[in-house]
């Protein structure tokens, strides 16, 4: 790839200061996941203070619904996006406009048949997690409006992570703050004005989302030229194909089976009584936002592996790798200080709720879970680590061990232990998945090479 002066917002992760490069790529990616979340977050603090506890629980009880097929969306997004980073580290420009072209294939393809099971699926899901009778209907007027457009969820995501994989994480947080400020506006004005219930939140998304899907692409039209395929880039090939498909769909299943897990997971939080439920989801938007630093950091370390791979300096990805635990464990520890003194208050301030029931349960997950946040920061970006250097099977096992330690949660612990097993089921299982990838990451061939070599 010749050299080519690089668009706004652009990194250098293939030359220079790891620290630097990495902290100016994150903190775009963090305050652009802090608004992404709040796309969910404004749903729960509006319904929970216009709509009271029922509507809350409502959208609580098919959360993991949204996460299964939002998760599997985005995991072939971003595993697709992997492949992208590494051709843009190889320095080859028709090959990394091939595997956008190909991207393009598979997400039009995805998004059909993603769409068409949720539709057919959703209701019979919601009856089968144990829902309760009385917010069942109200669960699914909001869940099937997300699946009717789950492509338009995909397509941002999509478009992200190209920009991403070529080191541009300015812009799509820029998108994203334009239309998380849109679909706030229209979540007040549905619910409170229109009295279109939690459906309106559904809808406020989705339409928020459109408009940083054409932000995004207009952009790309304009600015980026090397993520743009001409026609005979559609000419992809197999063995491009089959590397854009398995990485993709690795990510995808992976994402998939953890959501499996969390939905069983819904399943044993359902039958504690409607109040828990509440308690539970405020609690997991809060536990999102404080997941934000650790998310970023694994973004900005899964777009420096895929380059560094494709260029062939595993040096770098080391060091990489060195510089990440230490934020994670430093993070960890500040976040945890602040959950102590805050908790009450931001379950409150979130749910809208007086209950006791909500307020105490939502704070003991929060203050529970926060010294595991150092935990959840190395796993994440072990994973991301070994998906960047084309690993896809660990990856994919790790997930089969949250998925079925979840389960066994839900069938031997939750009976009897109640919301205290929901509370750990996590934590423990994170220790488990993280153990695993580490040794996984240190044993392989290719990140072992650089041991004993400086950066």
């Amino acid at each position: 790839m010749e050299a080519t002066k690089k668009s706004f917002g652009e990194v250098d992760f293939l030359h220079g200061s790891i620290l630097k490069a990495l902290i100016i790529f994150a903190i775009p990616v963090l305050v652009s996941n802090i608004f992404q979340q709040l796309y969910n977050t404004a749903d729960t603090m509006i319904v929970g203070n216009f709509l009271g506890d029922n509507s809350l629980a409502a959208i609580g009880s098919c959360t993991a619904i949204f996460d299964l097929l939002i998760g599997f969306a985005m995991g072939i997004g971003n595993g697709m996006s992997i492949v992208t980073s590494r051709c843009y580290g190889s320095g080859d420009e028709e090959l990394l406009k091939k595997s956008v072209a190909g991207s393009l294939v598979i997400w039009l393809v995805s998004s059909a048949v993603i769409t068409i099971i949720a539709v057919l699926g959703i209701y019979p899901l919601l009856q089968l997690l144990n829902t309760p009778i009385d917010i069942i209907d109200e669960a699914y007027s909001y869940i099937i409006i997300i699946s009717l457009f789950i492509a338009v969820m995909f397509a941002y995501n999509l478009c992200a992570s190209m920009m991403r994989a070529i080191g541009n994480s300015v812009m799509p947080l820029v998108f994203l703050v334009v239309s998380s400020v849109f679909n706030i506006g229209l979540d007040i004005l549905f619910i409170t004005q229109f009295n279109m219930g939690i459906a309106g939140a559904a809808w406020a998304t989705v339409i928020a989302q459109g408009c940083s899907v054409i932000l995004c692409v207009v952009y790309v039209l304009k600015k980026t030229p090397m993520l743009v395929p001409e026609r005979r880039h559609f000419n992809v090939g197999k063995e491009l194909y089959m590397e854009l498909l398995g990485q993709g769909m690795s990510m995808g299943f992976m994402s998939s089976i953890v959501s499996v897990g969390s939905v069983t997971l819904q399943y044993g939080i359902n039958g504690l009584g409607k109040l828990v439920i509440a308690g539970h989801t405020t609690a997991r938007k809060i536990y999102m936002f404080f997941n934000m630093p650790f998310i970023a950091v694994a973004v900005a370390a899964s777009t420096f592996v895929g380059q560094n791979k494709g260029a062939n300096q595993p040096k770098r990805i080391r060091e990489c790798l060195r510089i990440c635990y230490i934020y994670d464990f430093v993070m960890a520890g500040i976040i945890t200080v602040i959950i102590y003194f805050v908790a009450p208050f931001l379950v409150k301030l979130v749910s809208g709720s007086d209950s006791a029931v909500v307020l105490e349960n939502g704070a003991m997950y929060l203050r529970v879970v926060g010294p595991f946040y150092a935990v959840l920061g190395v796993l994440i970006q072990s994973r991301n680590a070994l998906q960047g250097i084309g690993k896809k099977i660990v990856p994919l096992i790790s997930s089969v061990i949250e998925c079925v330690g979840k389960i066994i949660f839900v069938i031997a612990l939750i009976p009897r232990f109640q919301y205290m097993a929901v509370i750990f089921c996590e934590p423990v299982i994170w220790c488990v998945m993280t153990a695993q990838l580490l040794y996984s990451l240190y044993t392989n061939p290719y990140i072992k090479e650089a041991k004993n070599s400086l950066v």
